[in-house]
This record gives C-alpha cells, structure tokens and sequence, in this order.
C-alpha cells in the first residue's frame, strides 16, 4: 500500500479512506442522536477575529465608509475586502 491509501486520523493511527468514511458516518450518527439543544451548544465555536472584536459595535454613515475601513484595518483572511 502507498502512502496515498491512508488517512491519519489520529497520531500513530493510519486509516484507510474506507475506514476513516465509516468512522465519519459513525461520529455523525453518534451527533444525531444527541438532543437538539446539545447540538447547538457544542455545534458553534467562537473564534477571536482582529479588530473586529476590539470594540463592541461601530458605526458607519455609508457602506462605502464601511468598506474603507474593512479594507484599511481588517485583515484579508478574514474576508471581508474586495475581490482582487
């Protein structure tokens, strides 16, 4: 077998693409049986954004000022700045 045929789930632990779909579908049905509200809850993940979470609300004339000041302050992986 070549390297090709194995997913690396864990560290120390190859899986073939086979196994490592079973293994997916196996965790999704686990997650569906949990209650709703449990899956909300552990469903979302709260990630710090630079800048955008520095201060609690802004306020903006225009959405071109908006726009300008996306493009000034806020970093390009967050994707919020024009389309090249």
């Amino acid at each position: 077998m070549t390297l090709r045929q194995y997913r690396i789930s864990l560290p120390g632990v190859r899986q073939t693409d086979e196994q490592a779909d079973e293994a997916f579908r196996e965790q999704c049905r686990r997650q569906m049986a949990r209650p709703l509200a449990l899956r909300i809850k552990y469903g979302f993940n709260r990630v710090y954004k630079p800048v955008l979470d520095d201060a609690p609300w802004r306020v903006f004339k225009t959405m071109s000022e908006y726009r300008a000041w996306c493009e000034a302050n806020l970093p390009e992986y967050l994707g919020f700045k024009r389309a090249k």
